[in-house]
């Protein structure tokens, strides 16, 4: 997807008195927390390394043509770890490193371990992947060892075609041995997610569960959103949550689990079942469309190239490359952070007649 010029709502750095109404108090949470007008405590911050990645999805990206971001644009080691510092003194507890495809980064693995070193108010941070699984293989053994603390990996389909023409890419095979090695770590809980779409894997979603299970792992299926680089993202055509609860009904009973907190999945027990590793079996469900859960969000995502955003669909990003590349203090980087808190909105409005779907692809702005 070809790179985009956001406007940007607000001046990175400059102080945020008068941005937006002031915060409620918010039991439990620390003077210096991320909170927003609407009481929400920022506790995860997805940092995305690259807009690369070895799959083509069709929900994602094009096939060809795509125009990456620029190599003296892209946030290095240092400056990831800056902000990442910044971030969890104000009370980030969880990095989750994206893309595009994270594994692509060459040092990777540095990434990881430098973050995991990482402590906040309440002590070490913790360190997430969301990957393709292609090249997990090769890296899992010394991820581990850096520091990573949990997984998730994206299957979408187990059919061979199918995969191939949804990813125009022939790698199911690379995939599953990703899943295979991630299954004989002992990073729990592991994770599989899956887009769910019509007519392309909407009757595989019950033979998704078994797999993950088969796996140690649990299984999420995520409502399709407008994210796509060609913009066809059509809200009557997608699998809705009620769809996917009530094809998992058919083989399950299903039990809500309690207590989600800021998770983005719903979370539903199979009963009497559990995974291959003796764990409770269960399933989630990512409804962002249909059942959104912005009242409870609790991140922020810092694009590849600098760009802080304050949710998935923003249309403003708030630049903190400038400043990571002039010498600006921790105070800087600090009310940048505060001020992309201060500018989020109360939901994403998909549903809201006047929506516009942001200019950006998944894959530059990071899972």
């Amino acid at each position: 997807m070809p790179a985009q010029n956001i406007t940007l709502t607000r001046r990175p750095g400059a102080s945020a008195a008068g941005a937006a109404a002031p915060s409620p108090r918010v039991r439990g949470a620390d003077a210096g927390a991320l909170v927003d007008r609407f009481g929400r405590v920022h506790r995860d911050l997805r940092i995305s390394l690259t807009d690369r990645c070895s799959l083509r999805c069709t929900y994602c990206m094009p096939e060809q043509g795509n125009e990456w971001l620029a190599k003296s644009s892209i946030l290095s080691t240092d400056e990831i770890v800056r902000i990442a510092q910044v971030a969890a003194s104000a009370g980030i507890t969880t990095f989750r490193l994206t893309g595009g495809e994270p594994l692509l980064r060459a040092d990777i693995v540095d990434v990881v371990r430098r973050l995991a070193a990482l402590d906040g108010p309440g002590g070490p941070v913790e360190v997430a992947l969301t990957t393709n699984g292609i090249r997990l293989g090769e890296f899992l053994p010394a991820l581990q060892d850096a520091g990573l603390s949990r997984l998730n990996i994206s299957i979408d389909t187990l059919d061979r075609e199918r995969f191939r023409a949804l990813t125009r890419r022939d790698r199911l095979d690379d995939v599953r041995a990703g899943i295979a090695a991630a299954a004989a770590s002992d990073l729990r809980p592991l994770k599989l997610n899956a887009v769910a779409m019509r007519g392309v894997n909407d009757d595989e979603l019950a033979d998704l569960v078994a797999f993950a299970l088969d796996h140690g792992a649990q299984m999420r299926f995520i409502e399709q959103m407008p994210l796509d680089a060609g913009h066809t993202w059509d809200r009557q055509s997608m699998v809705t949550r009620e769809e996917i609860l009530d094809a998992l009904a058919a083989r399950w009973t299903l039990n809500p689990i309690p207590g989600r907190g800021g998770a983005p999945a719903e979370r539903f027990e199979l009963a009497g079942v559990t995974t291959a590793d003796g764990t409770p079996a269960s399933v989630g469900v990512i409804a962002s469309v249909t059942a959104p859960f912005c009242g409870a969000c609790d991140r922020l995502r810092l694009t590849a190239d600098g760009q802080l955003r304050n949710c998935l669909f923003s249309l403003d990003e708030y630049d903190v490359l400038p400043l990571l590349r002039s010498g600006a203090a921790d105070a800087d980087l600090d009310a940048a952070l505060r001020d992309c808190v201060a500018g989020k909105l109360p939901g994403h409005a998909i549903d809201d007649p006047g929506f516009l779907q942001p200019p950006r692809g998944m894959n530059a702005i990071g899972g």
